[in-house]
């Protein structure tokens, strides 16, 4: 349900609730003030959201090297990337309801304390069963501390900021993803893979002290702990279409994406080396997308009107570039396409993003770990349909396309919610000179 939050800028007065969430009356822009995110602030916060992206795919290029290491088949070494996806999508909501009720800073503080320790026990790991329960230790740092980096920024940055700061945040996230296999198949090369766990660990140790320090002002949100609150967010219809929406676009993003590079390996011949090159483009298109997206979001709220509208165009524009990406020739238009593709679903990230943060403020962690949750399981699906069809690049265009093209039909109703109800909400009366509107939930 939208509402409108009022904050009377004419004098100074003590911080206020919006949905449980303190809402710092300081946060309204002073004349002249800059329109940058506060990085100083977010340092170390930032740094463990590019330490969880860059661990997303360490493994991957290292599976060789690890079963060769602990005598046991490739096969058996990939349990360890299913460990880790399976733990934090079905924990990270759980993990989101207990921020929301104890707050940010312990959640996020231990958050980090449980990746570092991960890290470190993946490092020291002598066979697959400890570098399993290292792999799980890490996950559930990564799912404690994710969705509430996400709500802490949300709540520590100015209306105007929020979708910059998210932003910036997915953007790195996104290079981590980009960086982590280059840089763990080089560390591995020139010194073993385990001290590809011990750079993440030593870059761990770094944002402890850092992040328990930024969110030093966080407080208890209060929310109620029990498995209702978990799932309270399907409850509500706003967040539950907003969900459903991101289940249908990233089964289209990810199912296609998985198949991406056999796709262009039969079609163009391409090498493992040059695919590698097409993933950089990908991380490149996604930071770009997260980046451009959190910038006319904020441009857009400023000027009294939401940026929802922006979620069917970036559906839209996903599902055909992925389209193109499949059967488009020569490569140079097919590259093109995958940079648009991956613009598009940075952005739509962004967006989607910043909205449920918006929409339930005191269910922030909760509504950003089902998000995470969802995506894992849209994509799961998408690899599923993909997989189902004879011809790979027909199946890419179809799911790929299909499931966009869907996404965006469905996000039509939510962007006729959210805007019927941001306009009702601007209506009402006891509106005083100089209040502002941030339109939301």
């Amino acid at each position: 349900m939208v509402r409108s939050i009022t904050i009377d800028t004419s004098q100074s007065s003590p911080p206020d609730e919006r949905n449980g969430v303190s809402i710092d009356h300081a946060q309204v822009k002073p004349a002249g003030a800059p329109d940058r995110v506060p990085w100083r602030s977010f340092a170390g916060i930032y740094l463990v959201v590019f330490l969880i992206g860059t661990e997303t795919f360490l493994v991957s290029p290292l599976l060789p090297t690890i079963a060769e290491s602990i005598q046991v088949s490739e096969t058996a070494a990939a349990i360890t990337v299913t460990a880790y996806t399976l733990v934090y999508a079905i924990t990270a909501p759980f993990l989101g309801a207990v921020s929301d009720r104890f707050g940010r800073q312990p959640t996020i503080v231990a958050g980090a304390v449980l990746f570092l320790l991960g890290n470190v026990l993946a490092a020291l790991a002598g066979n697959l069963e400890v570098l399993i329960l290292a792999r799980v230790i890490g996950a559930l740092g990564a799912g404690l501390a994710g969705p509430s980096i996400w709500a802490h920024i949300a709540e520590s940055v100015p209306e105007r900021l929020v979708g910059r700061a998210i932003g910036v945040g997915l953007a790195l996230f996104s290079a981590g993803q980009v960086l982590g296999i280059p840089i763990a198949g080089l560390v591995a090369d020139v010194s073993g893979w385990r001290v590809a766990f011990w750079v993440i660990a030593a870059a761990s140790v770094i944002t402890v002290p850092l992040v328990y320090r930024e969110t030093r002002g966080s407080k208890p949100r209060g929310a109620t702990l029990n498995l209702g609150s978990v799932f309270s967010v399907w409850s509500d219809t706003l967040l539950r279409q907003a969900l459903i929406v991101v289940l249908f676009l990233q089964a289209a993003n990810l199912g296609a994406y998985t198949f991406l590079g056999v796709v262009l390996h039969d079609r163009f011949g391409l090498s493992v080396g040059e695919l590698g090159l097409i993933g950089v483009l990908v991380g490149i298109g996604g930071a770009v997308g997260a980046l451009l997206a959190g910038r006319i979001g904020d441009k857009t709220r400023a000027n009294g009107r939401q940026d929802t509208f922006w979620i069917p165009i970036w559906s839209v524009l996903l599902g055909v570039a992925a389209v193109v990406a499949a059967f488009g020739a020569p490569l140079v238009v097919a590259a093109a396409a995958i940079v648009i593709w991956f613009v598009a679903s940075g952005a739509f990230g962004s967006n989607v993003q910043t909205l449920l943060l918006n929409l339930r403020p005191a269910l922030g962690a909760t509504s950003s770990s089902w998000n995470s949750a969802v995506l894992y399981a849209g994509a799961a699906g998408g690899v599923a349909l993909v997989g189902l069809f004879p011809h790979v690049d027909v199946g890419v265009a179809v799911v790929g396309g299909g499931l966009a093209l869907i996404a965006a039909v469905l996000s039509l109703p939510l962007l006729t919610a959210v805007t019927r109800q941001a306009a009702a909400s601007s209506e009402a009366p006891g509106r005083a000179t100089g209040e502002v509107d941030h339109g939301y939930v």
